[in-house]
């Protein structure tokens, strides 16, 4: 089965091309700021074209959406370019069966597709999935799919433009890992807060958590700047940017 699988986040919408379970191909556009249908249409047809995606082999649209203003205009820009073959789009949320068991009707469709694809990805055992995204979330599902349980916490880069965007002296810096921990220019001293300060938030979530459920969790980071944290500590087992586009994949594949 070929599919394009689409994860509508706050910040981003990050596309993937499935053939047979794997992802062969993944690219990324703004979500803001918001666009029409046909503006939509326009862009997603150049994207096709320059990833070279052939309409007529893919048999399955999966949309996951945490944007409800966008769904329905990606849906209708979808439909139209695959017109030819009629294809309907599938609208995973926290309501779409599977083995893992949401519990929570509050639960958002982000979070959902990495406990489904953590649990399907990872068999046995306990897991823990760090989504670095608009939010910093940490959830936790066990080895039968129960869920857990879910931490929310605000994302590094939202807290990061909220500290840019009430101080007057401070710069818009680079997510990178400075060369100290104590900084001796404003530059590094941020940097140094905004990694290591959230990385002992990590860390502590971790630690908490495998407390709280009496296990050591397999853990699992995805989102935009999981790539920084992972590095810096032995606590991530498995760096994904992908995880979560897979875990729609797998709640839509046989939806």
């Amino acid at each position: 089965m070929n599919a394009i699988v689409i994860n509508v986040g706050n910040t981003n919408i990050r596309f993937g091309l499935f053939q047979n379970d794997v992802c062969q191909n993944s690219w990324i556009i703004n979500t803001k700021p918001y666009r029409t249908r046909d503006e939509l249409y326009v862009q997603f047809l150049m994207l096709y074209q320059t990833y070279a995606v052939n309409i007529e082999t893919i048999d399955r649209l999966i949309v996951g959406s945490v944007v409800p203003q966008l769904t329905h205009d990606i849906v209708s820009a979808l439909e139209k370019i695959h017109r030819p073959k009629a294809l309907k789009t599938i609208l995973v949320d926290r309501s779409t069966p599977s083995v893992v068991r949401a519990k929570s009707k509050q639960m958002g469709t982000d979070i959902y597709a990495n406990l489904v694809a953590a649990h399907t990805l990872y068999p046995g055992g306990k897991k823990i999935i760090l989504d670095f995204g608009t939010a910093l979330t940490a959830s936790c599902v066990d080895e039968n799919g129960e869920t857990l349980g879910v931490i929310i916490a605000p994302g590094i880069i939202t807290a990061l433009n909220s500290l840019i965007g009430q101080t007057a002296q401070l710069p818009e810096i680079e997510l990178v890992k400075p060369k100290t921990v104590l900084g001796l220019d404003t530059v590094s001293c941020m940097q140094s807060g905004m990694v290591y300060g959230y990385l002992g938030m990590v860390e502590g979530f971790i630690d908490r958590i495998n407390e709280e459920v009496k296990d050591f969790c397999k853990v699992i980071a995805t989102g935009g700047v999981s790539h920084v944290y992972k590095p810096l500590t032995t606590k991530i087992d498995v760096a994904d940017r992908l995880h979560t586009l897979k875990g729609l994949y797998f709640l839509g594949k046989n939806a």
